[in-house]
């Protein structure tokens, strides 16, 4: 009983510490977006920005929430650092990257909109939509589970591409890691360009391959005469008839998946990354019979130092899936999408604010009672959804560091006889569009 209570005095006294520097990073406007994030992990439905200031942990009147996005300064680097911190003491930390849109359809006046991936088909019956485009780096510190904690969580400008973005990320992360991280990374990120721009991070790279692309294997022996081979065969993921004999094989029985049986083929690269072989792991779920259940087995690239065990190597890549569980949590928790805000600067001070969330409730997970709807199961291990419905009691004992507001008097409004002016309309940025690898 004494352990627990001394490890809940340990949680409680880091998620204090966590706030108290956090709320010191964010600059110009602090208490009010301190309170403005507290808000949002309270509140469980918002029809509007403005509605979180109706929550009893925001002192301010409703203005002052959109004075928080426009006046605000949030020390990102610092943030960043403050995050990256927690890290330090993980001998081997499983980091994955991916993008979201955040869709903004009908801001005709929201400056540098882009056309970006959507997986539901809301704009011409195609699977994109209009908005604005985030990159995410992020720690999964369980094996099983829901939890990935942003470290980095930034907007893609429309001069920036994801896979530069993420590459730039990965770099600056691994700066400050004591050790070699294990990063994941979706099929996006799967081609010669985004291995040729991480090839110099201390990183061991796992990542997913679209089923149409081709590999090559090693050239041959140099026979002599004219130009070296730099590639061998084609291995094509599509044709088996290419593939030939696999390095190793392994089979098992997964509680959910059923049977797997998990393929190896060794030192195959990409055609522009000749320089860069990795290891193929093909993973495909068989029925009864011992034949493949999938039309399209599960691709998975290694690059990096030695490879994991064959039975570990392909649940690995299912901690990837954290992040899109974090991406759903935010946008429909955390109200991630909510503000219809009218700068990509404003929006980018509220996604500052969706790490600092997160991060609290991690922190908060063992100290806090499950408090279940009536419709809801107990749980003993709490989702970041869960925290949320009990974290209440516990800013309650805690308290805040920000500072009480001052109120001002009435504000004069708009000075009468000043022209007003229409809001400038800005078109949306088509990307160029790059040959893929």
């Amino acid at each position: 009983m004494s352990q627990h209570i001394s490890a809940a005095g340990v949680q409680f006294t880091k998620l204090i510490q966590l706030r108290q520097a956090a709320y010191a990073r964010l600059g110009r406007a602090r208490d009010a977006l301190f309170e403005l994030a507290d808000a949002a992990m309270l509140t469980p439905r918002a029809g509007s920005l403005a509605e979180l200031s109706l929550s009893p942990v925001f002192r301010r009147r409703w203005p002052s929430v959109y004075e928080a996005l426009q006046d605000g300064r949030p020390e990102r680097e610092a943030l960043f650092r403050l995050y990256v911190g927690h890290l330090a003491a993980t001998a081997r930390p499983v980091l994955a990257g991916d993008h979201t849109a955040w869709p903004r359809l009908a801001a005709r006046t929201l400056r540098d909109r882009t056309i970006e991936h959507q997986p539901t088909r809301v704009y011409g019956n195609r699977p994109i939509t209009i908005g604005q485009g985030y990159s995410t780096l992020a720690w999964v510190p369980e094996a099983t589970g829901s939890w990935a904690l942003p470290l980095l969580h930034e907007r893609i400008g429309s001069g920036e591409t994801p896979l530069g973005k993420g590459s730039d990320q990965l770099r600056r992360v691994c700066a400050f890691l004591p050790g070699r991280p294990l990063t994941l990374w979706d099929a996006e990120y799967g081609c010669a360009p985004f291995v040729l721009a991480t090839a110099d991070i201390p990183a061991d790279k796992v990542l997913r391959l679209r089923p149409n692309l081709c590999l090559w294997s090693l050239p041959p022996p140099y026979a002599g005469r004219g130009r070296p081979r730099v590639h061998g065969v084609k291995f094509k993921l599509k044709g088996p008839d290419t593939w030939g004999q696999a390095a190793a094989t392994w089979e098992m029985e997964d509680a959910i998946a059923g049977r797997v049986r998990v393929s190896l083929w060794r030192d195959l690269h990409f055609r522009k990354a000749s320089a860069h072989p990795m290891n193929l792991w093909c993973i495909q779920r068989l029925d009864a019979q011992g034949l493949p259940q999938d039309r399209n087995p599960l691709w998975l690239a290694w690059i990096g130092q030695e490879p994991p065990p064959l039975p570990e190597s392909w649940q690995l890549y299912l901690r990837r899936f954290a992040v899109d569980h974090w991406y759903r949590f935010a946008k429909q928790r955390l109200h991630w999408t909510l503000p219809q805000v009218s700068t990509p600067e404003q929006s980018e001070r509220w996604s500052d604010l969706m790490p600092l969330l997160t991060w609290q409730l991690w922190l908060a997970r063992d100290i806090v009672a499950d408090k279940p709807l009536p419709w809801q199961k107990p749980q003993a291990h709490l989702t970041p959804g869960r925290v949320c419905q009990s974290l209440g009691s516990i800013l309650a004992v805690i308290g805040t560091p920000a500072q009480a507001p001052k109120p001002r008097g009435k504000s004069p409004g708009w000075r009468k006889g000043r022209p007003r002016q229409h809001r400038t309309r800005y078109p949306v940025v088509k990307k160029r569009r790059k040959k893929a690898a």
